[in-house]
């Protein structure tokens, strides 16, 4: 290999700076597609923290928050001391619950009974473990929800990410996994069964939704996981009684 080729190669492992996704979700990326085609085999250890600050150009801060989203999505683990370790590839199939088994009105009652039970544990998990740079991304969530006003496509994308940044931040990969398969249709169906009273348009529900938002993400903010339970645990409750039927 010449100086050129060599040069020529270096440059490709680094990090692509003006995607605007962020370096840790690029470095995600270039990680993620050495593993899935077995330049990285499972029982491999990674690369040093340094040696991949050096590879690719990043922070050891941007490297950190790269492998704890790997680990987050069941690719490697990472042992005190030892280093992380690449992991055998997760099942492709697992739980899913498409928008056509949601279809009564009941349904979505008792999905939004699964959530309370899903999501209040998460948001605590998330305000004991999440790093700062998690945080960082569920406050750009909510800024984005409040923002979203009353277009009501884009509330629906912005409140859906506003959770899924909890469950990624909670540091289990089942949480995100979970709410992946769910998608944003976990937020859309019970807004077409709320009331004329109850809708994005309506200012006085938008702002006591907004606070309901603010106070979970204020909880994890103050790493109060208790807090941060009950703030998800009320603001899903309020939602199921504004969807309840007399």
């Amino acid at each position: 290999m010449t100086p050129r080729d060599a040069d020529t190669e270096n440059r490709s492992d680094r990090i692509d700076r003006d995607t605007g996704r962020g370096l840790a979700h690029e470095l995600v990326e270039k990680l993620k597609e050495q593993i899935l085609a077995g330049k990285m085999v499972p029982g491999q250890k990674l690369p040093t923290e340094a040696s991949l600050v050096a590879e690719y150009g990043v922070s050891r801060t941007v490297v950190r928050e790269a492998i704890s989203r790997l680990q987050a999505a069941g690719l490697v683990e990472t042992f005190q001391g030892r280093g992380s370790f690449v992991l055998a590839l997760p099942e492709t199939e697992g739980f899913a619950v498409g928008a056509e088994r949601v279809r009564t009105h009941r349904d979505v009652l008792d999905m939004i009974d699964f959530r309370i039970g899903v999501e209040s544990e998460t948001a605590g998990l998330a305000a004991e473990r999440r790093t700062e740079m998690q945080l960082k991304a569920i406050e750009r969530a909510l800024r984005d929800l409040t923002r979203a006003g009353e277009k009501p496509s884009g509330a629906v994308e912005a409140d859906f990410e506003f959770h899924r940044r909890i469950a990624l931040a909670s540091g289990n990969r089942f949480y995100a996994d979970l709410l992946a398969s769910l998608g944003p249709m976990m937020i859309m169906l019970p807004r077409t069964r709320l009331e004329a009273a109850y809708t994005v348009s309506d200012a006085t529900h938008a702002t006591r939704v907004s606070l309901e938002h603010e106070n979970i993400y204020l909880a994890i903010a103050r790493a109060d996981g208790p807090a941060a339970r009950a703030a998800m645990r009320l603001h899903l409750a309020n939602s199921r009684a504004r969807l309840q039927q007399d």
